[in-house]
């Protein structure tokens, strides 16, 4: 499962060679998955009306919701664990989405499609000695989580986008690996039902809140 999980993150990785070595370059120890993903910030401006300089404070959202209630320790751990999870993988699937999105444009500049796939080989050996200790710590829920959360991101599922930029043939393949470890590439994400606690948590970590 996470030989699966981390050859589909160095898929959605990839960078133009100068920045991938680059990232090969970075300590270890200075990329800390545990911080949260968005660091509330505060921005100050002016307006101007009726000829008066008028000062403004304009600050990230906050959620307030309902006090969570647990009927045993073992719901109230389960929820802290998800907490920990989503503080986790958050920042991974919001890498992913922001620079699959560059690499789609930097492969549209690519003459032809031999470039293209040696660009992406190339790569993705790069991303995967890069990423490789750091998705060694994922648990089997934190790797099923951010499956989910790369959804969340891109609005697309982990199969679709392997799929497009490696073919069907190479995104069976993965699903069926995964498959085996009881994952599916084809999950998706649904903040409205099944994951409405997880959707909570996420925008909260992203303001701060937790």
């Amino acid at each position: 499962m996470r030989y699966v999980l981390l050859v589909f993150i160095s898929l959605l990785l990839p960078r133009v060679p100068s920045q991938a070595a680059a990232l090969s370059q970075l300590p270890p120890d200075s990329l800390d998955v545990n911080s949260p993903t968005f660091v509330p910030t505060v921005r100050v401006g002016k307006v101007f009306e009726d000829g008066d300089s008028i000062q403004y404070m304009e600050m990230n959202n906050v959620y307030v919701y309902p006090p969570l209630t647990f009927s045993s320790k073992k719901q109230s751990r389960a929820y802290m664990r998800l907490v920990k999870n989503v503080k986790t993988v958050l920042p991974i699937a919001k890498e992913a989405n922001a620079i699959m999105m560059e690499t789609a444009e930097y492969l549209e500049t690519l003459p032809d499609k031999k470039a293209r796939e040696e660009h992406m080989k190339r790569v993705e050996q790069s991303i995967m000695k890069q990423y490789k200790p750091r998705m060694k710590k994922l648990t089997y829920s934190q790797g099923k989580l951010l499956i989910k959360l790369i959804y969340r991101e891109s609005h697309s599922s982990s199969y679709e986008l392997i799929q497009a930029f490696l073919g069907p043939m190479r995104a069976g393949f993965y699903q069926a690996f995964a498959w085996v470890f009881g994952a599916s590439l084809k999950k998706e994400y649904d903040p409205e039902g099944i994951d409405r606690l997880t959707e909570r948590v996420v925008l909260m970590v992203e303001a701060g809140q937790l």
